[in-house]
């Protein structure tokens, strides 16, 4: 009798834990769901004439602007991929506002056999969401300079080598006389949001749990 007592109290606790732990990740589920909603409608949000004159990651992030001013010819070109398109490159180039400010624009996305075709360059009318991608970590190759190759956006990098300051806007469309470059704009696709799959690892990892204490209380039966 001792034995089953024990095995019911030890069964009870790990399976209170278990279902916790699911319920809890239901409840980091909802609160990223709400996140990401509010992070999609910031970024499909009306574009704001200009750019705030001291920009906060914080808050700026994913903002949609709308600038005027002049693309300049210099090009960075990150190695990426496109489902259903095959290899190619982001074109990342500087942009000088009409005030003097120079930042990052991202253009887009080009094919790997245009890499040295010529692009739009000079006066324009961009919009796009502010971004500071942080896609870099300890197994990012260095970017081949002389090739101009890049593995990963780098904005602070990227500013260095193109004397811009070190934020991105990541444009929405092409500008008026742009060609052959195919905008990649902010999504929220490369956020996490897995709360769901622990959910349902919790759930039955406690129904399991369950099972096991029911086979081992008949097996305990005299």
């Amino acid at each position: 009798m001792r034995r089953v007592i024990f095995l019911l109290i030890i069964s009870g606790a790990g399976l209170a834990v278990l279902i916790g732990l699911g319920t809890w990740q239901l409840q980091r589920k909802a609160w990223k769901d709400g996140i990401l909603a509010t992070i999609e409608a910031r970024i499909a949000g009306a574009p704001a004439a200009g750019l705030p004159a001291q920009l906060d990651p914080e808050t700026d992030k994913y903002r949609p602007v709308r600038l005027l001013g002049e693309i300049g010819a210099q090009e960075l070109h990150v190695l990426t991929s496109i489902k259903d398109v095959g290899p190619g490159y982001r074109v990342i180039s500087p942009f000088t506002l009409e005030d003097g400010r120079r930042v990052l624009i991202d253009r887009g996305y080009i094919p790997v056999k245009e890499k040295q075709a010529a692009r739009l360059a000079g006066p324009a009318a961009i919009e796009g969401n502010i971004h500071w991608p942080q896609e870099v970590d300890s197994y990012t190759p260095e970017p081949d300079l002389s090739g101009n190759i890049w593995y990963a956006r780098d904005a602070e990098q990227m500013a260095a080598q193109l004397g811009a300051e070190p934020v991105m806007i990541v444009l929405r469309a092409k500008p008026e006389g742009e060609t052959g470059l195919r905008p990649m704009p902010v999504t929220t696709s490369g956020i996490p949001n897995d709360h769901l799959q622990y959910a349902i690892t919790w759930f039955s990892l406690a129904f399991i749990w369950a099972a096991m204490t029911l086979y081992f209380l008949r097996r305990s039966r005299p």
